[in-house]
């Protein structure tokens, strides 16, 4: 009588359905483990490393000093501003990309993308030469208001809010373009006017996906760096922000406090991604409540 002896590999297939499936190996869970491993876990997992090895008083003191603070103040406060904007005016635009139609409308619609393409540099060569002091905007804005815009948190704000500007659109345009026009109708029928319509039919139903298009604007605007540090000064207590400051301390070779400066910014993006995402969520949940409402 001869007994079986089970194969190596048909005791390991055994033992792997005893695991949840996300555990089981395969090829494409393999090569997408291995491959964020090498272009995204290991070099922030180093960065966090390296900045814990610092020590936590020198890690405090080094994220709480007067110049860290002043740039996270004006990072995070102008983000925020112009967040907010392109919130009011992306919501504009894609009101008028969807239920307008104008000459030049597929070109504009392009247009709107073109801050994901333009490299950042470009982007802020450009700003420098439209709003500097001799500028096209610039110089006329100078004269009329005494304003200046380039080299002053201004003309950060002005880099921040276009290199964001698209998030918004792209994010509320499907949403827009989803909704029933049916509801407007019924509202108008009922005597509604269309600014009581706007605010109390469509408004609620577009704010998940406006909020979410202003968290990723933010998210992307507080870490801007190459077309901020062309049109802003980049003087401490003045218009520095926090990736310029990251920048500086690396050409000066204080490594450990630009390490961890951007610790504290990775911490925010974690921060700011969980935020995104929860958005997102109470988005579909709430679009999913009106829709089986």
């Amino acid at each position: 009588m001869t007994v079986a002896l089970p194969r190596r590999g048909q005791g390991l297939l055994s033992r792997n359905r005893g695991l949840p499936r996300w555990l089981r190996p395969n090829v494409p869970w393999t090569i997408t483990l291995t491959y964020l491993s090498l272009v995204l876990f290991l070099p922030l997992a180093g960065m966090l490393l390296k900045a814990a090895g610092v020590g936590p008083a020198a890690f405090w003191e080094t994220a709480t000093s007067p110049l860290a603070l002043s740039t996270y103040r004006m990072s995070f406060g102008i983000a925020a501003a112009a967040s907010l904007i392109n919130g009011v005016f992306g919501l504009l635009i894609a009101w008028a990309l969807i239920r307008s139609r104008f000459p030049g409308q597929r070109l504009l619609d392009a247009l709107i993308d073109l801050p994901f393409a333009l490299p950042t540099a470009v982007a802020g060569l450009a700003l420098s030469f439209v709003y500097g002091s001799e500028g096209w905007l610039g110089g006329p804005i100078q004269r009329l208001t005494g304003l200046e815009v380039s080299f002053t948190p201004l003309g950060v704000a002005v880099a921040m809010v276009f290199i964001s500007l698209p998030f918004v659109v792209r994010t509320v345009e499907p949403v827009l373009r989803s909704l029933e026009r049916e509801q407007e109708e019924a509202s108008w029928c009922l005597g509604a006017s269309s600014a009581q319509t706007f605010l109390r039919v469509v408004l609620p139903q577009l704010t998940p996906a406006i909020l979410a298009g202003i968290a990723q604007g933010f998210s992307r605007a507080v870490g801007e760096y190459g077309s901020v540090v062309m049109i802003s000064s980049n003087v401490p207590f003045k218009d520095l922000i926090t990736p310029t400051l990251i920048v500086q301390m690396i050409e000066e070779y204080d490594i450990e406090a630009a390490t961890v400066i951007g610790s504290v910014m990775l911490i925010f993006s974690l921060v700011s991604l969980v935020v995104i995402n929860a958005l997102q969520v109470w988005g579909q949940r709430y679009q999913g409540g009106d829709a089986s409402g």
